[in-house]
């Protein structure tokens, strides 16, 4: 089969390398999967990198998030077992974390519909605990995580403000649903939240991005707020002054998706349902902004790595995969 592997660090376009090998074999408790989305985060880009929370021995084929089928012809959507990841015709995946693709989104939508809005339904119902008719601010608003995060506010009631960088992911924040849209590279952030919300300021702020953006969202968050610390594409990890927090009276609150697969499952499954139920009542969709063959996906991991993206980019393995 094909298989884009990486076998040293760095830049996804430099280490990605497409390759045939050897379909992996299922260890206890794993299933084959015929990849048939894999969809490009930010994580894949971390892990050519060496910089993600899990380092999988070299070679390894990135790929976190796919929708695949069973050898019974079920479509399902996983995340892969590392080393051997999605960006490949076959994964590995753990057989008790596989869940149902909603019939109602297509291959490239169901497995979109994996870790960005599991981590925005975690971050703002779990975490923040979100209220009909509060204000809620995303950054990146127009990205994987962020678009997720957009919709599934706008699901719960809340007027949602997208912050993005650049005409066109404005245009796109506002198909979204975004009620207000700050444009980064054209707007003083903090003078337009706080005029679009009367001084008041913002009652949940979802940040995937930190650096400049954790500083805003400090300025920005109202009385009894909370922040929403989510993950730092812009590469730089905040240090929140905790006196700050104090004396504003908001929250800080971090959210680490992952963990609930093994700490709590049982919820990860509820979220599914509730998404499942979302996308079929049309209320959430995930963004696919593009969908490339295989061989495309070390320049489509290096375009999500380098931020000039909107919504998620989808990898479709070619039909018919070799052994």
């Amino acid at each position: 089969m094909q298989a884009w592997q990486v076998h040293e660090n760095g830049e996804p376009c430099e280490v990605m390398r497409l390759a045939e090998v050897e379909r992996p074999t299922p260890g206890d408790g794993q299933v084959l999967l015929r990849v048939r989305a894999a969809n490009v985060n930010f994580p894949d880009a971390l892990l050519c990198r060496g910089q993600y929370q899990i380092r999988p021995p070299l070679p390894f084929t990135p790929g976190v998030e796919i929708c695949g089928e069973t050898e019974d012809g079920r479509r399902v959507i996983a995340n892969p077992a590392l080393p051997h990841g999605g960006f490949a015709e076959y994964a590995l995946a753990d057989a008790r974390a596989l869940l149902p693709a909603p019939e109602t989104l297509d291959d490239a939508e169901a497995a979109a519909l994996h870790i960005g809005y599991q981590t925005g339904w975690f971050g703002l119902h779990r975490r923040a605990h979100l209220e009909v008719g509060e204000t809620l601010l995303v950054h990146a608003a127009a990205g994987g995580v962020g678009s997720a995060a957009v919709q599934l506010g706008k699901a719960a009631g809340a007027r949602v403000i997208g912050v993005v960088g650049g005409a066109d992911k404005a245009a796109v924040a506002r198909e979204l649903g975004c009620d207000v849209v700050v444009d980064r590279r054209a707007e003083d952030v903090v003078a337009a939240v706080k005029e679009a919300t009367g001084g008041k300021g913002a009652d949940v702020i979802y940040d995937p991005v930190g650096g400049d953006a954790y500083a805003q969202s400090a300025k920005l968050v109202a009385f009894e707020g909370r922040i929403v610390v989510v993950g730092f594409a812009s590469g730089t990890i905040p240090s929140p002054a905790l006196n700050h927090a104090l004396v504003k009276n908001y929250s800080i609150v971090g959210l680490h998706w992952g963990l609930y697969n093994t700490k709590n499952p049982k919820l990860v499954l509820r979220c599914h349902e509730e998404l499942t139920g979302l996308a079929a009542r049309g209320a959430i969709k995930p963004l696919v902004s593009e969908r490339v063959p295989l061989a495309g996906a070390a320049e489509a991991v290096q375009r999500v790595a380098d931020g000039v993206t909107t919504g998620r980019i989808a990898v479709l393995p070619q039909n018919g995969a070799t052994a």
